[in-house]
């Protein structure tokens, strides 16, 4: 088969645009600004390599003199004309100095992405920490709590080492002070308070007693005696008793200041001394002290002497608070008309008294 025509055929070449001809013997143009700095060659600016030769000349420690015979080295001349600097250089330095403040951003966004964890952090677990932090606290008060009953529990820097007895008369201090000696030694929280009440009954004096305690080593007994209200006959002599019928004191004489109760051979552990006692108990003072006899054979015919001479009939111990004022309201009422005459008050009755002359 034939081809057609024209196709084995080669292009003729496209002819070429022409190039410009440089003429390298034709001089460049003189830059006057940078023609007295130049250390090589006069008028002509020099090209990038040449720069770039004069650093290197620079750090191998060659140097080049300039007119007038001053020395200069390669690189104070590319510093000296700006021209000189290599432009990848300063793009390099662009290039940096962008880094460094994309790297300053980055750090600062860096630590507001932590802060704002934190804060989320705080404000998700804030329940919890509060829980903890009441957990804590009674945690402490419980440790200071049982560091404190220890302390004052088993501590020897508590111990009881003073017993102070205020208030006895009577009673012997001494006696006392013996009988509760083995509390000695002892922490004070640890004191046997039944113990000390057990040994404080032997004395049929002490009516009661009030224990404080001085840290960090003092206990105070604080003793409230028996009061004596009267005395009562007996085969040896007398008796010195309170309102409750206890003996303080017994002596051959009749005591100074006392009635004398005489309850017919009932004892005074019974009704009749009860009586008897409460009467005098509802007694003022000084009508009290005017009393020196009591006599009563049973609970309801109390009868008081007065060292005046006049007799009161006074009867049970009941209203006995009423009978005392009325009493003295009679006998005012016999002084004021005829204290003279001998009479007898009866106040048994307690709204209705009366005075009958003997």
């Amino acid at each position: 088969m034939k081809r057609p025509e024209g196709f084995d055929r080669v292009p003729p070449p496209r002819p070429r645009a022409e190039e410009p001809v440089v003429d390298e013997t034709a001089e460049a143009p003189v830059d006057e600004s940078t023609s007295e700095k130049s250390p090589t060659t006069r008028g002509v600016r020099p090209s990038l390599g040449a720069a770039k030769a004069a650093v290197a000349r620079a750090a191998s420690g060659t140097a080049t003199k300039e007119r007038g015979g001053a020395e200069k080295t390669p690189v104070d001349e590319a510093v000296a004309d700006p021209a000189r600097i290599d432009p990848v250089d300063t793009g390099a330095s662009e290039a940096r100095t962008r880094a460094s403040a994309a790297r300053r951003l980055a750090r600062r966004a860096a630590s507001a992405r932590r802060a704002v964890e934190r804060s989320e952090v705080r404000r998700f677990t804030r329940r919890s920490r509060h829980r903890r932090a009441g957990w804590i606290a009674a945690g402490v008060v419980v440790v200071v709590l049982v560091g404190s009953v220890t302390i004052s529990v088993f501590s020897p820097l508590l111990s009881l080492q003073t017993i102070k007895v205020e208030g006895t008369s009577r009673v012997s201090k001494a006696a006392v002070l013996d009988s509760l000696h083995d509390q000695i030694g002892k922490p004070l929280a640890m004191v046997d308070f039944t113990q000390v009440k057990s040994d404080l009954s032997d004395f049929p004096l002490i009516e009661s007693y009030v224990t404080e305690t001085e840290p960090p080593h003092t206990l105070v007994i604080k003793i409230t005696e028996r009061q004596p209200i009267a005395s009562v006959k007996i085969s040896s002599g007398y008796e010195l008793v309170d309102p409750a019928g206890i003996v303080i004191q017994t002596s051959p004489k009749q005591p100074a200041g006392y009635p004398v109760v005489d309850i017919k051979g009932a004892t005074i552990s019974g009704s009749v001394y009860r009586a008897a006692a409460e009467v005098l108990l509802s007694l003022p003072a000084t009508l009290r002290a005017s009393v020196t006899k009591v006599t009563a054979s049973t609970a309801d015919d109390v009868t008081l002497n007065l060292k005046t001479g006049e007799q009161v009939v006074w009867g049970s111990a009941d209203s006995s608070t009423q009978k005392a004022a009325l009493l003295t309201g009679l006998i005012k009422s016999h002084k004021a008309t005829n204290p003279s005459q001998p009479v007898e008050y009866d106040v048994s009755a307690p709204d209705n008294g009366i005075i009958r002359t003997k």
